[in-house]
């Protein structure tokens, strides 16, 4: 997971500043109402933490109650993208652990904070672990604390309730999967495409949307117009990451270019890379993909294999494709016209990216 930029110039962005000082609000007061000593750095970690964040997942969410007729205030439909963004602040948090991630957006991750404050070097890696488990795990108290918050009527609380469940499970399963494929490169293109499509796909656009159109009373067609647009869009979104993350440029994106192929990573571009590479070019992928002391002579090397397999063709050529069904579908679907005319721009800018 890396900061997204998606520079839309359109009403997507209107709620931002919303939601932002309803988080910045929400957790200075949290802060300084503070009971337990300690429990206060935490929390201005945390706050820090989301500073500059895309809100993606919560603009979206915001799009989807408007697609699905919500006027008027937003303000409940903001209160829900906050919650939504807190939980997202967990999953990072807690992503940054496990792929032993020393930065995220250009700063220092959460872990790797903690740590460099302790003053005993012996334990210092072990505190910054644990604090940060801690950090996620108050992101998600709070943003369920915001969810149950948000006013609206209860048929409509169910349904948004289900999806939200349904976004975490599938969160989990998603990031479980990609544990367990992580240094095979034997694995097949189904498999790495199922990892992209419960890690970040339906996570990232699909849910957010069905929360939103839930809390405005969406009907079944309406759900589903969210998924065959949600669906593809996403899965563009983290193959054009995939992307990024070899061949992107690192001042740019806030993150190391190097840490999906020290990490082994089997993304799309690597499976296709290893099915149509030399003997030569294949040896060379499996000795260097998954080491840990990889560097950038290592990775030209890699980008060259690439390349000049077509494997990152391949992968463009399946960005485009899915990028295309999502526009069908949001010409098909009985989203409002304002919100076509919103999320077109959104899956433009979502595909073709460069940070």
């Amino acid at each position: 997971m890396r900061t997204e930029t998606l520079p839309v110039e359109s009403e997507f962005f209107a709620p931002r500043a919303a939601i932002d000082d309803l988080l910045c609000a929400f957790l200075t007061e949290r802060a300084q109402s503070a009971a337990v000593p300690g429990q206060s750095a935490l929390v201005l970690l945390l706050r820090d933490f989301i500073e500059g964040g895309k809100r993606v997942r919560p603009l979206l969410c915001v799009a989807g109650w408007r697609a699905a007729g919500g006027d008027g205030d937003p303000a409940q439909a903001v209160r829900l993208a906050a919650s939504i963004e807190l939980a997202h602040a967990c999953a990072l948090v807690h992503d940054d652990i496990m792929d032993a991630a020393d930065s995220r957006r250009g700063r220092p991750s959460v872990h790797r904070t903690l740590a460099d404050r302790h003053p005993l070097p012996d334990m210092a890696e072990r505190f910054g672990t644990s604090g940060a488990i801690l950090v996620g795990d108050l992101a998600l108290v709070w943003s369920d604390e915001l969810l149950h918050t948000t006013l609206m009527p209860d048929a409509h609380r169910v349904a948004v309730l289900r999806v939200v469940d349904l976004a975490r499970a599938e969160l989990i399963a998603g990031q479980h999967l990609d544990l367990l494929t992580t240094g095979d490169l034997d694995v097949s293109l189904e498999t790495a495409l199922t990892v992209v499509r419960y890690k970040t796909a339906k996570y990232t656009v699909e849910r957010p949307l069905q929360v939103g159109a839930a809390l405005a009373g969406a009907d079944q067609r309406l759900m589903d117009a969210c998924s065959a647009y949600g669906v593809p869009l996403g899965e563009a979104f983290q193959l054009r990451d995939d992307v990024l993350g070899v061949f992107g440029d690192p001042d740019r994106m806030g993150k190391s270019r190097l840490d999906d192929l020290r990490e082994g990573k089997c993304t799309s571009l690597i499976v296709r890379a290893l099915r149509v590479a030399t003997p030569a070019q294949a040896k060379r992928l499996r000795a260097v993909v998954g080491d840990p002391q990889l560097g950038e002579p290592e990775a030209a090397e890699v980008r060259d294999i690439l390349t000049v397999t077509g494997a990152r063709a391949a992968v463009e050529r399946m960005i485009e494709k899915r990028y295309q069904q999502a526009l069908y579908a949001l010409d098909t679907s009985p989203f409002t016209p304002e919100a076509v005319s919103t999320l077109k721009a959104v899956a433009e800018a979502a595909v073709h990216r460069t940070a």
